[in-house]
């Protein structure tokens, strides 16, 4: 996991060696199980990982409202920039080998790194990008029309998630996600 931050961070073109090494100084590997619960609702995200966010509503049923995987940061980030307990929980999809980075590390290479505020917020826009067109798609789409979307956009999601946590995502029943699987226009 080290190696692949590292890569990113060479990839960035803005690091020097002395940057690289401090910035993978912050960052502490963690071996996960499936479905282990990294944060639970009411404690206060005090790590960035690569996971699955999500709330339980208070009749049971989840609502995933985001995904971190190789490569990406993750959080539940209201609790983690506000410092606040959080809503959501957070858990790993698979058995996962995570780097993770405390709050106070965090905000002191915002400080004193350059180029780790522009990485940090190139991250933020990509993800509140994608936010703002799932938030869209429940609103100008049917089922159908979102499990396209995400066949073209994030293909990944219908190929390695269970159906459950699928259909959770795109906010429609299980049943419909195996009718639209099975449909040959998909």
């Amino acid at each position: 996991m080290f190696k692949l931050l590292e890569n990113k961070l060479k990839s960035e073109n803005g690091f020097n060696a002395s940057q690289i090494e401090e910035l993978l100084s912050c960052f502490q590997s963690l071996t996960t199980e499936k479905h282990q619960i990294l944060l639970h609702k009411g404690e206060t995200a005090r790590h960035l990982g690569c996971l699955r966010v999500f709330c339980i509503q208070p009749d049971g049923k989840e609502s995933t409202r985001f995904f971190a995987f190789e490569g990406r940061f993750g959080t539940a980030f209201p609790s983690f920039i506000l410092q606040q307990p959080s809503v959501a929980l957070i858990d790993t999809v698979d058995k996962s080998e995570l780097l993770r980075i405390n709050y106070h590390d965090f905000q002191t290479l915002l400080a004193t790194v350059p180029g780790w505020e522009t990485l940090y917020r190139k991250e933020l826009e990509r993800d509140y990008v994608e936010s703002i067109l799932r938030i869209e798609s429940f609103v100008t789409m049917n089922a159908a029309e979102r499990y396209q979307r995400i066949l073209q956009h994030e293909p990944h999601l219908i190929h390695r998630l269970p159906n459950r946590i699928v259909a959770i995502y795109m906010g429609i029943s299980q049943e419909t996600l195996s009718r639209l699987k099975s449909d040959r226009r998909f």
